[in-house]
């Protein structure tokens, strides 16, 4: 939890923001063991915490929720949509900049989320080597990494179970993009979005 972070950083205890904020004690652990939300709080709840470790309500809420998003994890299927859509409406050079600047690949690695770090980062190589633009180094070491199993679109794998068969696999294999195959990923067209 965010507050969490902020208590460590004040070098304040759970119990001393009990004591200063008049907040009670089990509430404070609540809300630091993610038992309770600080978005659900009463107002002065929330006010006598920010006043006590000296933020306002806003950013505290507001950092509470981002936190509570990141950690929501769709499918691999849905994740994939949104970054080819985003690559759709971006423009190819626009998303690559954002992913850079905002350090999206290191921020998935890092909650282990690999399959969504790698594949954002064969976009990313992908759509680098397509407009002739220089690979970023700063990801090199995860560069050295894949997936332990190969990954296939949803789609492919049906189409396989209905028919019985392999075809589809072998099929999309061969048609792979090479910047997600190095990662154990089958992909094979990034712009057929709806």
């Amino acid at each position: 939890m965010y507050l969490n972070d902020i208590l460590a950083e004040k070098n304040m205890s759970r119990y001393r923001l009990s004591k200063e904020s008049g907040v009670p004690q089990t509430t404070i652990a609540d809300i630091c063991n993610g038992k309770a939300r600080l978005e659900k709080c009463t107002a002065e709840t929330v006010y006598r915490i920010a006043q006590t470790i000296n933020v306002t309500m806003e950013s505290l809420i507001e950092k509470e929720i981002a936190l509570q998003k990141s950690k929501n994890r769709t499918s691999f299927e849905v994740f994939k949509s949104n970054i080819c859509h985003l690559v759709k409406d971006k423009g190819d050079i626009d998303f690559i900049l954002e992913v850079l600047t905002e350090d999206t690949i290191r921020e998935l690695y890092e909650k282990k989320w690999y399959v969504e770090c790698f594949y954002t980062l064969a976009m990313v190589d992908y759509l680098s080597r397509k407009n002739s633009v220089p690979i970023c180094t700063k990801y090199n070491e995860i560069r050295t990494r894949k997936m332990q199993e190969t990954i296939y679109p949803a789609s492919v794998i049906l189409m396989d179970e209905i028919q019985k068969t392999d075809a589809n696999k072998q099929e999309s294999l061969k048609n792979a993009i090479p910047e997600f195959l190095k990662y154990n990923i089958v992909e094979d067209d990034i712009r057929d979005v709806c």
